[in-house]
C-alpha cells in the first residue's frame, strides 16, 4: 500500500473486512456465497476468478480460468444458477483499429499520389509510428476472430467447465446482462458500426440461439443506414433488464428504454440525450424496482472516459466529471432529468493523480428489494454510496476510498456489487478485491 498523508477521510460509514491482491478487474458479481471476478488484461492471462466469500473476512480463491488466446481478455462475468457467462474481447493495443482503416486509407492515398503510399505516408495518416506499419499490415491479413462469449457450467464452483463458445464479430463482446432464459449481449456484428444488442436464448447453453437485435438508427451500414456521428461515438454500451424493459446506455447518444415484452421484436419507447453539453459518455442506465412518491424513477451513470496524462488533465480542467443521474420515467415518451450527483475533487486525495481517472464509472446493477441505496464505483474516488430516496436530491451516505495499489499513484475502483447480506464488494482496475461493510446512518 502507498503511504500518504490524508486530510480527506478515506471512509465514512464503511469498514473494510478483507482484501485480496487480485489482478486488476473489470467486473465483480456476487451470487450466494461466491464472487465472480472478470480480469482486465494481465501478464498471467488470467480471465476469471471464482472466490468463496462465505467468510467475508477470509475470502479464498476456489477456481481460476486462464486464457489460451494472448490477444483476448475476459473482464466481465455473470452467473445465474449454475450457468456462468464471460466475454471474449480483443485486447486494446497501440495498433487499435488501425488495421480496419488501412484498406480505405491505402486506396485514398493511391488515388491522390498516383502510386502506392509508403509506410511513412501511411503512418502519418494513421497516427502511428512508421515502425508500426508492419504490425498493422499483419493485423489486416489476420483479423481478430476470437470475439464472443463463453458459457460455463459452474455447478462445481471449484471446477468450471466450458460448455460453448459463441463467436460474434469485430473486437467482440463488452458488457452484458443475463437471466435464466436470455443473454443480452453488447457486441460488434458484421454490417454494423459499433456495438449493438444481440439477444440470445440460452435455455440450452450448449446451443445458444439468436433471438433478436437492436441498434441505434444509423449503425446498420449494410442496411443502407448512415450514421450522423463520427466513428463509434454513438453505440450500445450495454443493457440492464428490469421487467419487460431493457435500459440502455448508448455512450454519446445518452440513454434509451427498450420494450422487450415481445423478445423477438425489441422496440425503443424512450430516449434522452444530455450530450452535449455534458462530455462524459452514458455507461449504465437502469430503472429502479420500486416507485418513489408515485413516480417511476431511473438512474444513469457516466463513465469518466480515458485515463489522463498530467497534460491531458490540465487541458480538461473546468470540464464536468462523470456523474450519477436520476430521471422521472413515468412517461417514457418524455423522460425528465431530475438531478445529478457529483463527487468533488476535494473528496479524494488522489483526484488529480495522473495517469488515472477521477469520476463515475458504474453502479451495482439489479438493486436488492426496495432499497434506494446506489453503490457506485468512482475510479480514484473509490466507492460512493448514494441514497436516491429523494430522487430530486440524491445524498451520499457513505464512502470508502482504497489506497493505491503498489506502484500506482491512485486507486481505480472499477466495479461494485452487493450480496444478500448487504456486504459490498469492489475491484480495482490495477490490483485489488475488497470486501466492505456499510453501516447505515
Amino acid at each position: 500500500m502507498a503511504s500518504v498523508h490524508h486530510e480527506v477521510p478515506l471512509s465514512r460509514n464503511v469498514d473494510r473486512l478483507s482484501r485480496l491482491e487480485l489482478p486488476g478487474a473489470g467486473q465483480v458479481y456476487v451470487d450466494g456465497h461466491h464472487a465472480y471476478v472478470g480480469h482486465i488484461p494481465n501478464p498471467e492471462r488470467l480471465g476469471t476468478s471464482i472466490l468463496d466469500v462465505s467468510d467475508p473476512r477470509k475470502p479464498r480463491i476456489v477456481a481460476q480460468i486462464t486464457l489460451d488466446d494472448p490477444s483476448s481478455h475476459s473482464h466481465k462475468a455473470r452467473v445465474v444458477g449454475d450457468l456462468m457467462i464471460v466475454n471474449s474481447e480483443r485486447n486494446m493495443t497501440p495498433i487499435g483499429r488501425k488495421a480496419d482503416e488501412l484498406p480505405g486509407l491505402r486506396a485514398t492515398l493511391r488515388d491522390q499520389l498516383g502510386r502506392d503510399p509508403t509506410h511513412r505516408e501511411l503512418a502519418d495518416k494513421l497516427g502511428v509510428q512508421e515502425s508500426d506499419i508492419p504490425a498493422v499490415e499483419e493485423a489486416e491479413r489476420n483479423p481478430y476472430d476470437q470475439g464472443g462469449f463463453k458459457l460455463y457450467d459452474v455447478s462445481d464452483r471449484s471446477a468450471p467447465k466450458l460448455i460453448h463458445f459463441e463467436k460474434t464479430h469485430g473486437i467482440g463482446v463488452h458488457r452484458f446482462d443475463m437471466d435464466a432464459d436470455h443473454a443480452y449481449i453488447s457486441t460488434e456484428m458484421p454490417g454494423y458500426v459499433g456495438n449493438i444488442l444481440v439477444i440470445y436464448d440460452i435455455r440450452d447453453p450448449a446451443r445458444p440461439q439468436e433471438v433478436s437485435r437492436w441498434w441505434l438508427p444509423g449503425q446498420h451500414l449494410a442496411g443502407g443506414e448512415v450514421p450522423t456521428w463520427p466513428g463509434r461515438q454513438n453505440r450500445l454500451h450495454h443493457t440492464v433488464r428490469v421487467g419487460d424493459r431493457l435500459f440502455a446506455g448508448v455512450w454519446h447518444a445518452g440513454v434509451r428504454i427498450i420494450d422487450v415484452s415481445d423478445i423477438r421484436a425489441p422496440r425503443t419507447i424512450g430516449a434522452y440525450n444530455y450530450h452535449p453539453p455534458f462530455p462524459e459518455p452514458s455507461h449504465t442506465f437502469m430503472g429502479l424496482p420500486v416507485r418513489i412518491d408515485g413516480r417511476d424513477i431511473a438512474i444513469a451513470i457516466d463513465e469518466e472516459d480515458h485515463a489522463h496524462s498530467a497534460d491531458e488533465m490540465v487541458r480538461r480542467r473546468g470540464r464536468p466529471h462523470g456523474s450519477l443521474w436520476t430521471f422521472d420515467i413515468s412517461d417514457v415518451s418524455a423522460i425528465q432529468p431530475l438531478a445529478m450527483f457529483e463527487v468533488s475533487e476535494l473528496d479524494s486525495p488522489w483526484s488529480r493523480a495522473a495517469p488515472g481517472r477521477f469520476g463515475a464509472h458504474q453502479f451495482q446493477e439489479h438493486m436488492k428489494g426496495g432499497d434506494t441505496m446506489v453503490y457506485c464505483a468512482w475510479f480514484s474516488g473509490g466507492l460512493r454510496i448514494v441514497d436516491v430516496a429523494d430522487p430530486g436530491a440524491p445524498q451520499e451516505v457513505g464512502h470508502f476510498i482504497p489506497e493505491p495499489a503498489r506502484g500506482r499513484v491512485a486507486p481505480q475502483t472499477n466495479d461494485v456489487d452487493v450480496d444478500d447480506r448487504g456486504l459490498v464488494y469492489i475491484v480495482d482496475r490495477y490490483t485489488g478485491f475488497d470486501v466492505l461493510e456499510f453501516h447505515r446512518p
